[in-house]
């Protein structure tokens, strides 16, 4: 089921708030529990219940008894055992066919490609509950209550695209009275930050990739790509996944707030970023809080000299490029940045010393720039489509053939463009907006803050019917980190 459809917003979510705050008001908090755990399941298996449902169900109680174990008996053997089953399940279902293939070449052996299809959100039900282990070793986590943790990992609004939370962050709400009491002034927060993130995924981020998929389609089908066509489609795809995932977020944070739960931040203007180590701070930042807490850390992070540094930020960019695909072009695209933060932290090195810095205006050029080239790759359908367009943006393809792509939709595109890039970079973000607790940066003015009064209301109204016009009379578009 997707947030932007007919069917969440005008069924699901009126009947599960209804439930959650009936059972709430009856003083019944276990039963409140159950109900959101048993609605997220029926969100999770919506397009097939038969097939998604025994997947997760099956990964909620593996890890369930080995979490109890290791609150009870805490064993390096044992979390070990715990972490590969998840990354076993993890593998065969996105790995297998990737792996195969790598076989096949490696060995010239002709290996049939295993028949499987991606649970959605097997990425990030399967490192939420690796979190849940290893918290669960060190002390941090502890949960005895079946239904409880099937909430944990299920939760609707977190379930197939994150953010990756940690169970102290969460399940501790669960245990304040306020959160079953229905409140007002919750639910309007909530269906705003709804409301503006649904804006984003259908007003924003669907139009421009009519600019992005058809420039990507023709260098996948072997035709080339002037360099207009290219840079025209490259940027489109920059912004379409900009808006995309700022927009999940932004309905992810509002659902849970509805309900009274503060989710963590996932989200903080990437594209304003003047380096690409504060790139990651603000990209899927619950992910890059994984990887380095439970990879880069652990690795020895920058504790055992440079090199080591280097060596860690390459495993650990690798393995996040594995993570969001298993196919070459997203190992080239973590490594790029792998190559790009290691260089990034060198020259951090060699310049504060020496109290050298590049401006801002410079920095940003950069760090921008490589990101652009970098997110070819990850767009692209394999290695060889990434290799064409990049050749195709130095204009070894000329600057447009006869056969333009977007052909008379040239002047709209780049306008579109330049609207969306200056949106991204001028205005403040959604957290800025409503003051929401994290390192969100500097605070807004007070009269651009927003407050539960009239004004607000009517623009977030505007804005809400806008969008909900486009969900009636369009068919809904899957978030891009739904394939991940």
């Amino acid at each position: 089921m997707l947030f932007n459809s007919v069917q969440f917003m005008f069924v699901f979510l009126p009947v599960v708030l209804a439930g959650f705050f009936v059972l709430g008001w009856l003083r019944q908090p276990t039963p409140a529990v159950l109900w959101l755990g048993l609605a997220s399941l029926v969100f999770y298996g919506w397009d097939d219940p038969y097939r998604l449902l025994p997947i997760i169900l099956t990964s909620i109680a593996y890890n369930f008894a080995v979490g109890r174990m290791l609150v009870r008996r805490p064993s390096r053997g044992l979390l070990a055992i715990g972490i590969c089953g998840n990354l076993l399940l993890l593998g065969y279902f996105k790995y297998a066919g990737f792996l195969t293939d790598v076989f096949s070449t490696a060995t010239g052996m002709a290996v049939s490609r295993p028949d499987v299809t991606l649970p959605i959100g097997i990425s990030f039900f399967s490192f939420t509950q690796i979190a849940f282990l290893v918290d669960a070793f060190r002390g941090e986590a502890r949960e005895y209550k079946p239904w409880h943790y099937l909430l944990f990992v299920t939760f609707f609004p977190h379930l197939v695209a994150g953010p990756i939370y940690h169970h102290k962050e969460i399940m501790p709400q669960f245990d304040r009275t306020e959160t079953f009491r229905f409140d007002v002034s919750n639910v309007s927060l909530g269906l705003t930050w709804f409301a503006l993130g649904l804006a984003k995924k259908v007003m924003l981020a669907d139009p421009i990739a009519s600019y992005a998929t058809p420039v990507f389609a023709a260098a996948a089908a072997g035709n080339p790509v002037g360099f207009v066509d290219s840079w025209i489609g490259v940027l489109s795809f920059t912004l379409q996944i900009y808006y995309d995932f700022s927009g999940y977020s932004d309905m992810a944070i509002g659902l849970a707030l509805m309900i009274g739960v503060r989710f963590p931040l996932n989200f903080n203007s990437p594209y304003k970023a003047t380096s690409l180590i504060d790139f990651w701070r603000r990209w899927h930042m619950t992910l890059s809080q994984f990887l380095r807490d439970y990879l880069y850390i652990p690795l020895g992070g920058n504790r055992k000299g440079p090199r080591r540094r280097f060596i860690n930020l390459m495993v650990v960019m690798l393995l996040g490029g594995l993570w969001h695909g298993a196919a070459w072009n997203f190992v080239v695209w973590g490594g790029l940045h792998g190559l790009g933060l290691a260089a990034n932290h060198a020259w951090h090195k060699v310049a504060e010393p020496r109290g050298l810095a590049l401006p801002a205006p410079a920095a940003w050029v950069l760090t921008f720039g490589f990101v652009v080239l970098a997110w070819v790759a990850f767009r692209a359908d394999n290695l060889p489509t990434a290799l064409a367009l990049w050749k195709s943006m130095a204009g070894v393809n000329g600057f447009n053939p006869a056969e333009s792509v977007v052909a008379g939709q040239i002047a709209g595109a780049m306008s579109l463009l330049a609207g969306l890039l200056a949106l991204a970079l001028v205005a403040p973000n959604t957290q800025q907006l409503f003051s929401y607790p994290g390192d969100v940066g500097a605070r807004l003015e007070q009269p651009l803050q927003w407050r539960p009064r009239p004004g607000w209301a009517l623009a977030v109204g505007l804005l809400f019917g806008a969008a909900l016009s486009f969900v009636i009379t369009q068919r809904p578009t899957e978030f891009l980190y739904f394939k991940f």
